[in-house]
């Protein structure tokens, strides 16, 4: 059997993950579980219909000393008198209605809470995993570049080397002149193997993102060029942030109002409660196991009754609960103000990395063109007998490291401008 291929531009694969990615699937499934506590907490309110039956059978049955003078006899002596039957047999049906309780309403209130909790880490993880899966496709793509350009790298090099080898063998150059060569090339194959397996493990953290197996081929249809230049955007950076709307905003305000049910709930539990019942049972007792026969006898009765109960006194355990209960929507309410200073310094970091992503990427291209061109006049000048081995090796690693940095700086593009619109919790396509 063949591992499924894939294919994706960026925004498809984005899409792919919010429905398959290992983690919106579990956060699916925590919605799920909080729509079945919502309907467990109202069914509390609901009418509740149990049913029981009971058989006894009396190995040795109890004896009972009664006055004898009650039959008749001599007073001042005893009978043994067996009371009941040997076998019972009983079935009940019991209808039980909650009338009032306090702490059932805030337990509904509760149970939508924790719904909206499960709903609101839902969109957290949407953000988490888009990140990630952005992030996850241009490392894989700047893996992909990094491998051409130590390709051709590696060709020049081997060119130059074969060149120089031959200029060697001529007399018209020293051997240092070789061995720097072939210095330099080993130092770019090194760097190509390495590329090489980091290129693998990237395609696996992004399969891994996207929720499918790791080992399966994924064609990626977008270049790094088309994905740094559509993360260039400079209306991101002036964008407003809307704080109340941000989704850790959210969350952490869902956690104020939880406690504050917390401690509606904990002083409801101070008031009385109302139930009713209503239950109808069927009992026949006979010593001789006919209960199903047509000679069996049969008895029912049926009993309705409100029960009413009022906490009176609990030794100020209510009272403990309750300043607990306060302390925690104290904590919760620090929290949120701590969360909202800590999300608009977050928007401030994020707009300065944006910014200096997009500076450094600017500068990194134009310092490649430069490091190109030093390095092609460097070549130039080596095999006219003008510069020397040292000069052009010079050159030559700076002209790789002006690569990897112009590499950098698109992949800083991509990984800021997705912090940043995490920040403001504003998304824009790809």
């Amino acid at each position: 059997a063949q591992e499924k291929s894939y294919a994706f531009p960026l925004e498809d694969a984005i899409n792919y993950a919010m429905t398959n990615s290992y983690a919106i699937r579990l956060a699916d499934l925590d919605i799920d579980a909080a729509e079945k506590k919502k309907w467990e907490t109202t069914a509390i309110g609901l009418p509740q219909i149990d049913a029981d039956g009971t058989y006894s059978n009396f190995l040795k049955q109890g004896v009972t000393l009664i006055p004898s003078e009650i039959f008749g006899g001599p007073p001042g002596e005893v009978e043994e008198v067996v009371f009941g039957t040997k076998q019972n047999l009983t079935g009940t049906v019991t209808l039980n209605q909650l009338l009032f309780d306090g702490s059932y309403l805030i337990g509904l209130q509760a149970a939508e809470t924790y719904l909206k909790i499960s709903s609101l880490s839902k969109d957290k993880t949407n953000q988490t995993v888009r990140e990630a899966v952005i992030n996850a496709y241009g490392q894989v793509l700047i893996s992909k570049e990094n491998i051409r350009i130590l390709e051709n790298n590696r060709a020049l090099l081997q060119k130059n080397l074969d060149e120089t080898k031959i200029i060697f063998q001529n007399g018209m150059t020293e051997e240092q002149d070789v061995e720097q060569q072939q210095i330099t090339l080993s130092n770019i194959e090194n760097e190509l193997n390495k590329a090489i397996r980091l290129e693998s493990i990237a395609e696996q953290m992004f399969n891994l993102s996207l929720g499918i197996p790791i080992d399966s081929e994924v064609q990626f249809l977008d270049t790094i060029e088309n994905i740094g230049l559509k993360s260039s955007d400079l209306d991101l950076l002036s964008r407003d942030f809307d704080l109340k709307n941000h989704i850790d905003y959210k969350i952490a305000d869902n956690v104020v109002t939880t406690n504050e049910l917390m401690v509606k709930y904990e002083k409801s539990r101070a008031l009385p409660s109302l139930n009713a019942f209503l239950n109808y049972s069927v009992f026949a007792n006979n010593d001789n196991n006919i209960f199903f026969e047509n000679n069996g006898e049969w008895f029912d009765s049926s009993l309705f009754g409100v029960n009413l109960k009022i906490p009176i006194f609990s030794s100020m355990g209510r009272s403990a609960r309750t300043q607990q209960a306060k302390i925690g929507l104290m904590q919760s309410q620090i929290t949120l103000d701590e969360t909202s200073q800590k999300l608009k310094l977050q928007v401030d970091t994020a707009r300065n990395k944006y910014q200096f992503a997009l500076d450094h990427y600017q500068t990194s291209k134009e310092n490649l063109v430069l490091a190109e061109s030093i390095a092609r006049k460097e070549q130039i000048k080596f095999f006219e007998g003008l510069s020397s081995s040292f000069n052009l090796t010079n050159s030559q690693n700076q002209l790789f490291n002006s690569q990897q940095n112009y590499l950098q700086s698109i992949l800083n593009i991509i990984q800021s401008k997705v912090a940043l619109e995490n920040a403001l919790n504003n998304f824009s396509g790809y």
